[in-house]
């Protein structure tokens, strides 16, 4: 299976559908711009959730729907506890499941959304899995098993799922694994440089700072505001299409949909607090950027870029050296870099490690239950583990 999850296509079938669960739940398929008119109930969940979610509150998910879905086909499953909004996880029908022809239902995301776990209110977890597994049961369709995409395992709503798949009786398979950086440490910055780094690689870090100190002035910059906002989005963009990113057509400066998205969600994240900049300047300029998503109490890594030219002097490098001193600010718990489990420059600073995970669940009658156990025996002979186990 593909090591990472595709880009659900925007002509994906819309999903339709709803039905109450208890006299206390309800959960629906709607239409995402209906949401968008429940704006300041969806924040209020997404600062109340038993987990954060980054990628799917307001300000970064619908930039996201509207530039992959300008029609408005996709759909968000909602649920509803007491008559307020308790949770939300955006789905569509998918006829392909990692290159297979596979009819399933799938969580949507696209390929810059790092995190799948659904916005949950804390203390609905069980219910909100109950009335989501209800629903997918009951509208399932041509579906042949629900796929979630890179969901956290180290937190309340994985839990429940397993609870929740164990109550029932359902199989829900681990389909793949992996384990990415996460910065959290009671140590401050300097502690946590001596304890990760090696002494040569502190030195070398040095030597690299020095000698791109004799090139002019050196400063690292630091944001927490949306003070020239503007600017530095467009700074970054044009930082990462001069490098190779750029050369290959993949940069999102040339790239439409994912420049809006960057620029749309970094805007308001910014304005509300929930964005954290670092940039290294040299004579005034930006030679190496990051961003960071705030949602208390985690951070996480969006979007890093250098420039290719002082690559001798490792800017990129030297910013991830400084941004560990985010242990001294006391503006996270914990942050999540968001980076592919094999990336080397952060898993060298970073040394704590996050499980993120993809599983399918079998949803539907016994014939479709069936016809999953058999799709399970391609990938249990992989990577797939049961959940409960």
């Amino acid at each position: 299976m593909a090591s990472s999850a595709a880009p659900v296509a925007p002509s994906a079938k819309p999903i339709i559908g709803s039905a109450a669960v208890t006299p206390r739940c309800a959960i629906s398929a709607v239409a995402w711009r209906d949401l968008a008119q429940e704006l300041a109930a969806w924040d209020t969940l997404a600062d109340k959730a038993c987990e954060p979610n980054p990628f799917f509150e307001s300000w970064h998910l619908l930039p996201s729907l509207e530039a992959y879905d300008p029609r408005g086909d996709l759909r968000v499953l909602r649920f509803e506890h007491d008559g307020r909004l308790a949770g939300l996880l955006p789905l569509v029908r998918s006829s392909k499941y990692y290159g297979r022809p596979v009819p399933h239902l799938a969580s949507w995301l696209h390929d810059n959304t790092f995190l799948g776990t659904p916005l949950v209110a804390s203390g609905c977890e069980v219910e909100f899995w109950h009335a989501a597994l209800g629903w997918a049961d009951r509208n399932a369709g041509a579906s042949l098993f629900l796929h979630l995409a890179d969901i956290s395992l180290d937190g309340p709503l994985f839990g429940a799922l397993s609870a929740v798949l164990d109550t029932q009786g359902r199989k829900g398979w681990i389909v793949q694994r992996e384990e990415r950086a996460l910065l959290l440490s009671s140590l401050d910055a300097e502690q946590y440089r001596s304890s990760a780094l090696s002494s040569n690689k502190r030195k070398d870090l040095r030597r690299r700072m020095n000698r791109l100190a004799e090139l002019g002035e050196v400063q690292f910059v630091w944001q927490d505001d949306d003070s020239g906002i503007a600017d530095w989005c467009s700074q970054f963009l044009e930082l990462e299409m001069s490098g190779r990113k750029g050369k290959n057509g993949s940069a999102m400066g040339q790239l439409a949909a994912k420049a809006a998205i960057f620029t749309q969600s970094l805007t308001v994240a910014a304005k509300r607090g929930k964005l954290l900049r670092l940039a290294l300047h040299l004579n005034g300029n930006p030679v190496a950027m990051l961003s960071t998503f705030v949602a208390p109490p985690g951070g996480f890594g969006y979007k890093t870029a250098f420039d290719e030219q002082y690559g001798r002097h490792a800017p990129g490098v030297l910013l991830e050296n400084e941004f560990l001193s985010v242990l001294d600010h006391n503006r996270f718990d914990w942050c999540d870099g968001c980076a592919a489990a094999d990336h080397a420059v952060v898993n060298e600073f970073w040394r704590e490690r996050r499980p993120i995970a993809k599983i399918s669940i079998a949803i539907g009658g016994p014939l479709r239950r069936q016809i999953f156990n058999q799709i399970l025996r391609f990938e249990k002979g992989k990577t797939a583990i049961g959940v409960q186990a």
